[in-house]
C-alpha cells in the first residue's frame, strides 16, 4: 500500500478547483435553461402573432347582404305541383330547407341567388322557374295594381350561370315580368276559370343582352270585353338593348304610368306609350322578378343574382 501526502495548500487548491467546476457545470445548464425557455416564449410569440393576424384578416372580410324586403313577395319553385312560399315563411328563406336549394345569399357578393331547373311547372307554361310574385297585401293574390295607379320596379342583378343547349348557345331566362290578372268580376264575365291575363311584360337575359317582349292586341277594334281574353294579344317584335352585360351586374327598371311604360337598363330606356298599353289599362298587374328559365333541356339550369330590389306604388 502506498500513502500519498497531501499538503493543506494542495488540499486546499483540489479543493477550488472542483468549486471552480461544479460552478461552470451550474452556469452552463442555467444559461442553457434559459436559451430553451426564451425559444418558447419567442414560439409562442409567434403562434399569438399568427392568430392575430388571422382574427384580423377574418374581420376584414366584407361579408354583405342584399338589399331586398321580402315581406311583399312569394316565390314559387321549380319543384311538388309546384310549391309556392309566401310571408312570412319567405323571410327565413337562409334556415328553410324547402327554399335553401333554390333561393339562397351570396354574402361575399352580397346578392340573393335564384337558382332553377326544368321541374314542376304552373298552368298555362311549360317552363319551370325559382321566381317571386308580388303581393301588395302578405299572403295574398287578390290586391293587385292597374297602369293608372302606376308602379315602380327596380333591381340590381346579374346572370351568373346559365347552361347552353344542343347547338352550343346559351338557354334564356325571364329576369323581370308584368303579368296581367284578371278581376273576378272580369273573369266571370268571360267564363274563364282562373283569374289568368297575359303578361305584358316580359325581360329576358338573352345570349349576354336584355330583351324586352310586350304584347299587342291584335285588333284595335275589340270591345272592352273581347279584350279580356288571352287570345285577343299577340307578342310584339321585341327590342334588345344594345349595350352587353355578359355575366355581369347591371341595373333595370321598370316604370309604368297610365298608358305608358318604360323600360331603363343602366340608364338608357325603351319606351312604349301606343294604343295597345292604353288598351291595356283594363288589367290588373303584378310585378314578378327572378330566375324563368325558358328551356325543357335536359340537364338545363341557371342561376341569378339579385343585389338589390325594390317596388314602389
Amino acid at each position: 500500500m502506498v500513502t500519498v501526502k497531501i499538503t493543506y495548500n494542495q488540499l486546499k487548491a483540489v479543493l477550488l478547483l472542483l468549486l471552480f467546476m461544479s460552478f461552470t457545470n451550474c452556469k452552463n445548464t442555467s444559461s442553457d435553461i434559459q436559451k430553451e425557455a426564451e425559444v418558447v416564449v419567442d414560439n409562442q410569440e409567434d403562434k399569438a402573432e399568427k392568430e392575430e393576424e388571422n382574427n384580423e384578416s377574418e374581420e376584414n372580410i366584407d361579408y354583405k347582404l342584399p338589399v331586398i324586403n321580402l315581406s311583399n313577395w312569394k316565390v314559387t319553385l321549380p319543384i311538388g305541383k309546384p310549391i309556392e312560399v309566401e310571408p312570412p315563411e319567405i323571410l327565413q328563406y337562409a334556415t328553410n330547407s324547402t327554399l335553401q336549394p333554390f333561393m339562397f345569399n351570396d354574402s361575399i357578393k352580397g346578392s340573393l341567388v335564384f337558382y332553377t331547373y326544368p321541374g314542376s311547372t304552373t298552368n298555362n307554361t311549360s317552363y319551370s322557374r325559382t321566381e317571386l310574385r308580388e303581393q301588395m297585401t302578405p299572403g295574398s293574390n287578390n290586391d293587385n295594381w292597374t297602369f293608372k295607379q302606376g308602379g315602380i320596379l327596380k333591381g340590381e342583378l346579374a346572370v351568373t350561370e346559365i347552361s347552353k343547349d344542343s347547338d352550343g348557345k346559351y338557354h334564356r331566362t325571364i329576369i323581370m315580368q308584368i303579368h296581367g290578372r284578371l278581376t273576378n268580376a272580369q273573369r266571370d264575365l268571360i267564363g274563364q276559370k282562373d283569374n289568368n291575363a297575359p303578361p305584358i311584360l316580359k325581360i329576358y337575359w338573352h345570349n349576354g343582352y336584355v330583351r324586352v317582349k310586350t304584347k299587342v292586341l291584335k285588333d284595335l277594334n275589340a270591345s272592352d270585353v273581347e279584350i279580356l281574353e288571352t287570345d285577343a294579344w299577340g307578342d310584339d317584335d321585341g327590342y334588345n338593348f344594345p349595350e352587353y352585360v355578359g355575366f355581369n351586374k347591371f341595373t333595370l327598371e321598370v316604370h309604368v304610368t297610365e298608358g305608358r311604360m318604360e323600360v331603363v337598363l343602366n340608364g338608357k330606356s325603351k319606351v312604349y306609350n301606343d294604343i295597345h298599353m292604353q288598351k291595356w289599362g283594363i288589367f290588373e298587374n303584378y310585378f314578378k322578378a327572378g330566375n324563368y328559365l325558358a328551356t325543357i333541356d335536359s340537364g338545363a339550369s341557371a342561376k341569378v343574382e339579385y343585389y338589390k330590389l325594390n317596388v314602389e306604388h
